[in-house]
């Protein structure tokens, strides 16, 4: 309750009191069939709607809190995770050769863009969604403690106005009563007076009757203008907050659902950039595999390439077989198997199903060759027909060294 002497007068502070005293009356009454309530169905299915509505913001506003801190959970999780990686992947695992110095480096410095692009479209997801759904959820739920605030406040002078109605309509009944009375001089005083301050007397009585009415009276439009300004307003206003929160949903979820479906595709083409990275890397392996037994054997140069395509071009020159064997075409080189299916879009192609076995051929030109193509010819249609008319290229990342 507030204190005297911090802008309250005790006048103020009576007055406040007995308010509550009269609104905690009205009510009892009411309860107790002793005295008609005010009743606004229309208004009352309002009010009904804007606490739905309240109840289901607040419960949308904690939802999409709880997926954000979600969010930033698995982004500290993938940003661990990445840190464990790029701490693992180490140069000295695959030699210091220096033939693969440069091929390793290059795969470094790659990786490292690949985990600060992942890190940055985790944060620009989290900054996203948070500008965009749960700014808007929190500036729509903003405007309900205030509307709440005027409900209370509307219900408050409905009990003021009931209170104010219910006294009038009693002095309008005890006034007539008054009236009868003073009409039949019957009082000891005005018996004992004398005549001629008879009529004195009766006049005060009807003027203290009138002024108790005439303030009654005030009292009940004043209390009648409040209830109903209050009531006017909130009539306008709740119909259109209950219309808005449609918007206000689409709005929220179709921009978290745009900013899904960007985060997850771009984290498929990174996720995808590093498994081709992973790729490389075993594939280094395995070509440093190869040249360890090639160079044990003798019977072959050592590797002057780190990727796949470098070594292939210069690695198995030894087992060139130039036809003179009958059993390899001319410029053979090595075999690859097809783990992926390849539809040739041009004359030059070759059309490739899972688990052809392709022997891979030397350019005419090494100049014609593109970067990551190969050229090649179905062991099946060599072993059959030992020609290489139908032979042609083919990329390289479809097949896989056997």
């Amino acid at each position: 309750m507030a204190e005297i002497g911090k802008g309250v007068t005790a006048g103020k502070l009576a007055s406040n009191v007995q308010k509550r005293l009269s609104r905690a009356q009205e009510k009892v009454l009411q309860k107790l069939g002793k005295a008609d309530e005010t009743r606004d169905a229309a208004f009352e299915e309002m009010v009904a709607n804007f606490n739905k509505q309240m109840t289901e913001g607040t419960k949308l506003q904690k939802d999409l809190k709880a997926y954000m801190v979600a969010v930033k959970t698995m982004h500290e999780a993938s940003r661990r995770l990445q840190d464990c990686l790029a701490d693992m992947y180490e140069p000295d695992w695959y030699g210091k050769e220096e033939t693969d110095a440069l091929a390793e480096e290059m795969i470094e410095k790659e990786l490292d863009f690949t985990l600060e692009d992942l890190d940055t479209l985790w944060l620009e997801y989290h900054q996203n969604i948070t500008d965009q759904s749960l700014l808007c959820v929190d500036t729509y739920l903003a405007q309900f403690p205030e509307i709440k605030a005027r409900i209370a406040k509307r219900d408050r002078k409905m009990v003021d106005f009931d209170s104010a109605r219910h006294h009038f309509t009693s002095l309008q009944k005890s006034k007539k009563k008054d009236e009868a009375k003073i009409a039949k001089p019957a009082a000891l005083l005005e018996m004992a007076a004398p005549s001629w301050a008879q009529g004195l007397i009766s006049a005060h009585q009807v003027a203290q009757t009138n002024l108790s009415y005439n303030q009654a009276e005030e009292e009940l439009g004043r209390a009648q203008k409040i209830f109903e300004e209050l009531n006017v307003e909130l009539q306008d206003e709740l119909p259109t907050l209950w219309d808005s929160r449609v918007g206000v949903y689409v709005n929220a979820f179709q921009k978290l659902a745009n900013h899904q479906e960007k985060f997850h595709r771009e984290m498929g083409n990174l996720t995808q950039n590093l498994h081709d990275i992973m790729t490389k890397l075993e594939e280094q392996r395995e070509l440093k595999r190869d040249d360890a037994a090639i160079s044990k054997k003798g019977e072959g140069k050592k590797s002057e390439g780190a990727n796949h395509s470098e070594s292939a071009a210069v690695a198995p020159k030894s087992t060139v077989a130039n036809g003179s064997d009958g059993e390899l075409p001319p410029g053979f080189l090595y075999k690859v198997k097809a783990v992926h299916e390849y539809t040739a879009t041009d004359g030059d192609e070759l059309e490739l199903n899972v688990g052809d076995i392709v022997l891979v051929l030397a350019f005419d030109n090494p100049d014609e060759q593109d970067d990551g193509w190969l050229l090649g010819l179905k062991e099946s249609h060599w072993l059959q027909k030992k020609n290489i008319s139908a032979k042609g290229v083919f990329p390289e990342n479809f097949t896989q060294k056997v």
